[in-house]
């Protein structure tokens, strides 16, 4: 996944938070396709609006946030350090959808680290990413990429990040449709999944990398898709595989959904009872 050299970048549309103070959670909120602590760490998680409360833990005690003004400017500068490429990638995910969707509306990536405090509450690093649609706004731990290596089996590598993230803005571009709550939680989750796809088929028209994605690139989506699959998960975690208590979708369900948006490069292809 190689960016242009010579690509500007956006640096406004990430937010770094630095270090947090230590572990929210949650607090009563509810989560839309929530099944307890399996699915909490599961990719995804969409958090309609609740009360916000628990522990502030915006200005904690950790790393100060970079200067992504200074740091992230170019897409060398992507190819060189994590945040800049979490820059990169948002960049070029939020300019697809800008030529897609004439209703888009910019949402920013909030970089943090132990815990947050957003619209939908306060967080920690466990929930992994998620999007808040009561801020608009998609947090991320960078430490998530390695727990989805060593947590939950994938083989990682730059795309499998990308396909993470591209899966969040895919719920951001759900709450902007008014699709959140419509249908159960898989159709939900594997309609993210395949808008990732989508995007993944169109990025290079964009003009942010320098090279249309590789099969291995894409393998690395795949692998992903299907390491966070409910049925691997519960399998983890020493369970029995409960198909009837999925929040996401099987592995199988996953990798098709990104496999659907990425064959066929239309959003509008994402919808209905073919994603299940």
């Amino acid at each position: 996944m190689d960016f242009r050299d010579d690509v500007n970048l956006d640096p406004s549309q990430v937010e770094d938070r630095g270090g947090g103070g230590g572990g929210g959670r949650f607090p009563g909120g509810m989560v839309v396709g929530g099944g307890g602590i399996v699915s909490l760490i599961a990719l995804v998680l969409v958090f309609v609006l609740n009360n916000v409360g628990g522990v502030d833990t915006e200005a904690g005690q950790g790393q100060p946030p970079a200067n992504l003004a200074e740091e992230c400017r170019t897409g060398k500068d992507a190819d060189q350090a994590g945040k800049c490429q979490v820059v990169g990638v948002v960049n070029s995910i939020q300019d697809y959808w800008k030529t897609e969707l004439p209703e888009y509306r910019l949402a920013k990536t909030v970089l943090y680290s132990g815990g947050v405090r957003t619209a939908c509450g306060a967080a920690d690093s466990s929930v992994g990413p998620f999007y808040c649609p009561g801020d608009q706004r998609v947090y991320l731990d960078l430490t998530f990429f390695d727990d989805l290596e060593t947590r939950f089996g994938a083989k990682g590598g730059p795309f499998a990040q990308a396909y993470v993230i591209a899966h969040e803005y895919g719920h951001h571009v759900q709450n902007l449709l008014g699709a959140l709550d419509s249908g159960s939680s898989v159709a939900v989750e594997l309609q993210a999944d395949c808008y990732a796809g989508v995007w993944a088929k169109k990025a290079y028209e964009g003009g942010f990398y320098a090279a249309e994605f590789t099969a291995a690139e894409i393998a690395e989506a795949l692998d992903a898709a299907a390491a966070v699959g409910d049925d691997r998960i519960q399998q983890r975690s020493g369970g029995r595989v409960d198909p009837e208590s999925f929040t996401h979708g099987s592995s199988k369900q996953r990798t098709a959904a990104f496999q659907r948006g990425y064959d066929t490069g239309n959003p509008g292809r994402c919808e209905g009872a073919e994603l299940m």
